[in-house]
């Protein structure tokens, strides 16, 4: 299954919505790599085994479950996760990709490629789309999460770290 959406982060049109820079964005995307914890539900802890410049090898505890992961990060433009299969984890990636078609517009796209199998019954489509619903929403709480550590850390260059 695969599965697509943007979110926009900043809106001209909307004053009410407190705009980021780029560079903060970037800055909540890596922090989202290096303490996933504070991100998604349920995550007990992470453990780094390996980094590199561009890449962090990560061990993710869910009680007793544990998914290994490999982070690719593309400064300023991306990052890829991808999340190995086991028996028990479906694998499959999820990139994040920061979209700036002008100065003032912003856009973050998370594209899911997953080793579930395409749905071809009216159940497996209301699964399909119970997992995309999911993902959606916790990219949404991605990105509230990102303006709030933004918010108590105005321009302070590394202030998410």
């Amino acid at each position: 299954m695969n599965f697509e959406h943007l979110i926009q982060i900043n809106d001209p049109l909307n004053p009410l919505v407190e705009t980021l820079t780029r560079e903060q964005l970037w800055e909540g995307l890596v922090l989202r790599a290096e303490q996933p914890q504070l991100f998604v539900l349920g995550l007990d802890s992470c453990t780094i085994l390996s980094r590199t410049d561009h890449t962090l090898e990560r061990e993710l505890h869910y009680g007793h479950a544990t998914v290994r992961d490999h982070v690719t990060l593309t400064p300023n433009e991306s990052v890829r996760y991808v999340i190995r299969a086991t028996e028990a984890h479906v694998g499959g990636s999820l990139t994040m990709t920061i979209e700036q078609p002008d100065e003032v517009q912003l856009f973050l796209r998370f594209q899911y490629e997953t080793t579930l199998p395409t749905p071809d019954t009216e159940d497996a489509r209301q699964t399909s789309e119970i997992v995309k619903s999911a993902y959606r929403e916790s990219d949404i709480d991605t990105v509230r999460l990102i303006r709030q550590y933004a918010v108590q850390n105005p321009k302070e260059p590394g202030a998410l770290h």
